[in-house]
């Protein structure tokens, strides 16, 4: 057993006489954290003293601790009655906090953290060294966009988390999707060239602005893109990761010559894995740190054949699946098909990334039931060699309800250690964030889930709330257990905020079951639901459109906010092909 600190004693750490600029950072956040648990002095010193020590970075050599390899590694190991944290440029970041939470911090959100006051510290022997199980790490809930720091004490490290590089840095992405557009538009080519853009089923080449694809079987469009994409990346030298990848429109190229190759690569990704493979190939001379990145999303979702290059990354899309069931369990042929699709893209060697989703896009404050789904869909990534994860959450600005806060911290616990005690996540957050409602907002969580697989519920990512587990019955149980929550912390303000902003969630789906069934809102509670949504200080509560619009849409009886955009309306028949998602469109209030 380390003793790091008893009853006044002076805490020492020591770093390298010019460490890092992240050692640095870690040491100054470690001697912060641990003055604010003991009310003592922690003091920094040099190579020079040779007492009992906490050992930050590169100093950790003189006690025969090695820097482990790679950038968000890190190790901790007792050396007598010293503690070594060494790791890469994030890691030994990560490893500073690692300590932290082993001594009883917990960093629930940006402003709510659990750091104790203790009289004593003390610590097991320890040699341990980790590695996250994903190497990319994101996300799109509110908080750790607009809070890097708190990105960085939540492990993350993808684009939406710009960490500055004294925190050590993000892993910098440019063009980030959807990127054909970028590289062959059809305002630059449509008139002289029609022939670059994707020809659809009646033989005609597609030129709608952003709504377009490219006929990735002509060679002319080939040295365009290599030219568009070495030039992108000129100007953005700090990129790690580019994007190739097709526009978020549904038209795969029915073109004789498209048609040959992907038959003969036995999937629609075929010309689009060649594409990216000859610009990967043509670039890595002069690019060798880059990874040249693409989807594996609706229509080239299936394998192919051919094998990506070692420097292409394949990004594999669930949009379609069942998120109320984990992927392998689900009996939905959606969720069959996407299990299958991941093990044939491990199987060709991809270095395989993630594009999954965790919420209700078009009905952000839904109760979403896929708590018990979190878990098992990590564990199956990471069984079939994912390198890299990203969860599409909520984007609303300044954050919405069904307990989005919670849902981070364990998604973000998940994409570093697939095996974390989930359960045990979640009672520490709820027991300190909802104080004595945590047990209801768990009770709650439990009978929601319990509720949808009762009911035999599939819940996609856009589904109105008109599943049975929100029937009203069930809504009538689920805010018996927010009414106790709010007895329980009636007199914590704080807590009680939080218990009551949570509730919304049930209020708004009664509002809405209410709308589909009528056809109309009742005016009032469209107003008195809207006030106090917006009291609450939250942002949208859809996807595509913000919450004034919103308003006005269901005032002209059409439930959301894009429905009043025609072009929008228009184009996602289109884009659907008028079948499986036209509950986007129709509805007795559309």
């Amino acid at each position: 057993m380390t003793r790091i600190f008893h009853n006044g004693e002076t805490i020492r750490i020591k770093t390298a006489v010019a460490p890092s600029p992240q050692e640095k950072f870690a040491a100054e956040e470690l001697c912060a954290y641990l003055e604010r648990m003991t009310s003592t002095a922690v003091e920094q010193c040099d190579e020079s003293y040779e007492g009992p020590v906490i050992a930050i970075g590169g100093v950790c050599g003189e006690y025969g601790v090695p820097v482990p390899e790679g950038d968000d590694a890190f190790t901790l190991k007792t050396v007598g009655e010293s503690l070594c944290i060494t790791g890469g440029k994030r890691g030994v970041i990560y490893g500073m906090y690692e300590l932290l939470e082993r001594l009883g911090c917990r960093f629930f959100t940006a402003t709510c953290e659990k750091v104790p006051f203790v009289d004593e510290l003390t610590i097991g022997d320890l040699d341990e060294t980790q590695r996250p199980d994903f190497i990319y790490r994101e996300h799109a809930y509110y908080e750790h966009r607009q809070y890097s720091r708190f990105a960085l004490k939540s492990r993350l490290n993808g684009a939406n988390h710009p960490i500055k590089d004294e925190w050590g840095g993000h892993i910098r992405y440019s063009w980030f999707v959807h990127s054909f557009q970028n590289i062959i538009s059809p305002e630059e080519y449509g008139e002289s060239h029609p022939e670059y853009f994707a020809m659809d089923e009646n033989g005609e080449r597609v030129l709608t602005r952003d709504k377009n694809q490219l006929c990735l079987s002509n060679p002319e469009i080939l040295p365009i893109a290599i030219e568009a994409v070495r030039r992108n990346l000129l100007e953005h030298p700090e990129a790690e990761i580019i994007s190739i990848s097709q526009n978020d429109w549904r038209l795969d190229c029915q073109c004789p010559e498209c048609r040959r190759i992907n038959e003969a690569d036995g999937a629609s990704s075929g010309t689009l894995i060649r594409f990216v493979n000859a610009i990967a190939e043509a670039l890595e001379p002069e690019f060798p740190h880059v990874t040249f990145d693409t989807l594996a999303y609706q229509y080239t979702r299936s394998a192919p054949t051919v094998r990506p290059r070692h420097n292409v990354a394949v990004r594999l899309c669930s949009i379609e699946c069942c998120f109320a069931h984990p992927f392998e369990d689900c009996c939905r042929d959606s969720n069959t098909t996407f299990v299958r699709d991941l093990r044939d893209w491990h199987k060709t060697g991809a270095q395989l990334y993630i594009w999954d989703y965790v919420t209700c896009f078009n009905y952000y404050p839904t109760p979403h039931p896929n708590w018990r789904s979190l878990q098992p869909n990590m564990r199956l990534f990471r069984e079939n060699g994912v390198k890299g994860i990203f969860e599409q959450g909520c984007c609303a600005q300044r954050g919405s309800t069904d307990l989005n806060e919670l849902r981070a911290y364990v998604l973000t616990k998940l994409m570093w250690n697939a095996d974390a005690d989930v359960d045990k996540l979640i009672e520490e957050f709820t027991d300190y964030y909802y104080g004595a409602a945590g047990k209801y907002i768990r009770e709650y969580i439990n009978l929601v889930c319990d509720t949808a697989v009762k009911e035999g519920d599939h819940t996609g990512f856009n589904d109105k709330p008109l599943h049975k587990y929100l029937e009203k019955e069930h809504l009538t149980q689920y805010d018996g257990l927010f009414i106790k929550a709010i007895d329980a912390v009636r007199e914590d303000t704080i807590r009680r905020y939080r218990v009551e902003k949570a509730r919304l969630s049930i209020r708004y789906v009664r509002f809405y079951r209410d709308f589909f069934e009528n056809g109309e809102a009742d005016r009032r509670e469209l107003h008195d639901l809207f006030d106090e949504w917006e009291a609450f200080g939250l942002g949208r509560m859809e996807e595509d459109a913000d919450r004034t619009t919103t308003r006005k849409a269901l005032l002209r009886g059409k439930p959301i906010g894009i429905n009043l955009y025609w072009h929008w309306t228009f184009e996602l028949r289109q884009y659907y092909h008028g079948g499986r998602f036209d509950f986007l469109l129709n509805s007795k209030a559309n």
